[in-house]
């Protein structure tokens, strides 16, 4: 299944109950999460079913995350988190259907011995977060948190629903090539998209066409020499071939001329003629 490109799914602000998602949070997630440590996987509101065939099974896994600060809009100079996933194929169905199309981290802020936060679950809504305001409200001042029994441990806490807006990555059989020239785009769309572009940064995009050049250049070198040993392998079939040819030449014009001397071979040799007397009887009286 192909992953997702990264994509907004947290911001640092409101919770669901009350407290905030705290910046420091966002930073602690970025660099502690691992899939290998703990696995956060995707769920249907936060809901973890029980059974794998129903409508509250989980919908794929996020693979990696990222922190970055937001360079503009209302929300310029907040912290977000940022992730990619691997979903399953019903999850793709139905953000193609534009259902489930908010998402909203479940974060366990002091995860396991480390102290520190962790990414433990993502959950996708349909609940964005102008229209949830009420729901956050409504579970920050509620005495039983509405939401409780779906987070994994009461300490948890779930973010405010962030628009997904997903991009698949390109797929091809060959992955060495989509690697160079993902590198190059984004290389190039680094470069390109400053107003002002340096002189380091022109070195960087002459690299960049250099390392370009250079793969080409292995990949004919590659087409070549496939293309020589295979000319070889059909020159020296074709060599096997005409002397299996000629040999059964040389054996038909052996075969023609052993026939033509056993047909020109008499069936018997003839009694050779009488050579004594004269051809008169002679009696003894």
């Amino acid at each position: 299944m192909a992953k997702s490109k990264f994509f907004r799914v947290a911001v640092e602000g409101a919770t669901t109950d009350g407290r905030t998602m705290e910046r420091s949070w966002i930073s602690d997630i970025a660099a502690t999460y691992n899939p290998q440590t703990y696995g956060a996987r995707i769920f249907l509101e936060h809901i973890r079913g029980l059974m794998p065939d129903g409508p509250f099974k989980a919908y794929g896994d996020v693979t990696a995350v990222k922190a970055e600060e937001i360079a503009d809009g209302d929300l310029k100079g907040k912290l977000a988190l940022f992730a990619q996933i691997e979903p399953t194929a019903d999850l793709v169905s139905m953000t193609k259907a534009k259902q489930k199309i908010y998402s909203s981290i479940e974060v366990n802020p002091k995860f396991a011995s480390t102290g520190r936060a962790y990414l433990v679950g993502l959950g996708v809504t349909d609940s964005p977060a102008s229209l949830g305001t009420d729901m956050l409200t409504f579970a920050a001042q509620a005495s039983s948190n509405p939401l409780a029994s779906r987070k994994q441990s009461p300490d948890n806490l779930f973010t405010a629903a962030e628009p997904i807006e997903i991009e698949w990555e390109e797929e091809s059989s060959d992955g060495h090539t989509t690697t160079l020239f993902a590198a190059i785009k984004e290389r190039l769309a680094k470069l390109t998209g400053k107003a002002k572009v340096q002189d380091t940064q022109f070195a960087e995009l002459g690299d960049a066409l250099n390392g370009l050049t250079e793969a080409l250049e292995q990949l004919a070198t590659h087409s070549t020499t496939t293309t020589q040993q295979f000319a070889d392998q059909l020159s020296a079939f074709t060599r096997r071939l005409d002397a299996i040819e000629q040999a059964g030449q040389d054996t038909t014009t052996a075969f023609a001329t052993l026939r033509a001397e056993l047909e020109a071979t008499p069936a018997f040799t003839p009694r050779p003629p009488a050579t004594g007397g004269s051809g008169v009887l002679q009696t003894d009286c």
